[in-house]
Order: structure tokens, then C-alpha cells, then sequence
């Protein structure tokens, strides 16, 4: 079954660009802010507690949200800075690169918001991004144990997801 578009999930997951983990880390956060999964990989530098670190990706995400939804040129209607937006309401933003990672995001329609953080010169991951997704939706969202809200503790997929995500390039 297929969510986002492309193909079923078994048969062709999005072709990694290079060999070799480029991942450093994963989020997933459901509309409310609630971190339902975090991943490292290639961390090496860990400055913050999980809470703090996990609230601070959130913050950023929501100000940038906001901040381009008020810069979007072709919106007459820009709203308050920081009012949230709807899930493919107004413009987006999809990464944003430094000299030390890249991070990329895509929110679902329900609220889903997936965040990878990568090496710089990392690829566009959005097709990637969409696969996690329905990843996500398979073994997490169909699972009848799971409780929505709730951290992520399905076994099949943190496996299938190292396993994709260790391919990325």
C-alpha cells in the first residue's frame, strides 16, 4: 500500500546515492511535539539531554516553519509569525545545509513530522523521507499493540529502518 506516492514499500524503497552510513540521527514527532522516535547513527558529539535536545529540534522546526510561511511571497495572507500552520498549508521548507550536516523534513498530512540529519553533502532525501513515512505507516500505524502517542517500540521497524537508513547516502 502506498501513502505517498511511487510504489509499494517492499518491492523498491528510493536507490541510495553512495555506500556508506551519511545518517547521524532521526526524529519523529507527532503533531504535538511528542518525540515518538529518535535514531542515532554518527553522533559523536552528544551536548544536551534527550528532553532538552528532543524540544529544541522541535522549536526549530515550528520557527522555521513559521518563518516561511511568513516569507512566502506568493501568500497575500501571511498570518502571525509563530501561528502554526497546517500540513501542506502555505510554503515549506524541505532541508537546510551547514558546513557540518544537512537536515531534512517532511511532514505528513496527519501531522508527522520526520527529520533526518545527514553529512552535508547528502543528496535530496525527500523521496527517502516519504519511504521512512511509510515505513512508519506499515509497522508502527497498522500495528493493532501500538498506541498512538506513544514512543516507537516495534522491533520490524527499527530494523527495516537501520537497514534502509545505513544504505542512504
Amino acid at each position: 500500500m502506498q501513502f505517498f506516492g511511487g510504489s509499494e514499500i517492499s518491492p523498491s524503497p528510493p536507490l541510495p546515492t553512495a555506500s556508506g552510513n551519511n545518517a547521524h540521527m532521526m526524529y519523529i514527532f507527532n503533531r504535538n511535539g511528542v518525540c515518538l522516535l529518535y535514531r542515532e547513527w554518527n553522533r559523536p558529539l552528544r551536548t544536551l539531554d534527550s528532553n532538552q535536545d528532543h524540544k529544541l529540534m522541535f522549536g526549530l522546526l515550528f520557527s522555521l516553519k513559521s518563518l516561511t510561511a511568513k516569507m512566502d511571497p506568493s501568500s497575500a495572507e501571511k498570518g502571525n509569525l509563530g501561528v502554526p500552520q497546517l500540513p501542506g498549508q502555505g510554503c515549506s521548507f524541505h532541508s537546510f545545509r551547514t558546513n557540518t550536516y544537512k537536515l531534512s523534513f517532511m511532514e505528513s498530512p496527519s501531522g508527522i513530522k520526520i527529520i533526518l540529519v545527514t553529512h552535508p553533502k547528502a543528496s535530496d532525501l525527500r523521496e527517502s523521507l516519504k519511504y521512512i513515512y511509510n515505513l512508519y505507516v506499515e509497522y508502527v500505524v497498522k500495528n493493532p499493540l501500538y498506541t498512538p502517542g506513544t514512543p516507537i517500540r516495534s522491533e520490524l521497524f527499527n530494523t527495516t529502518l537501520d537497514q534502509y537508513v545505513r544504505g542512504l547516502g
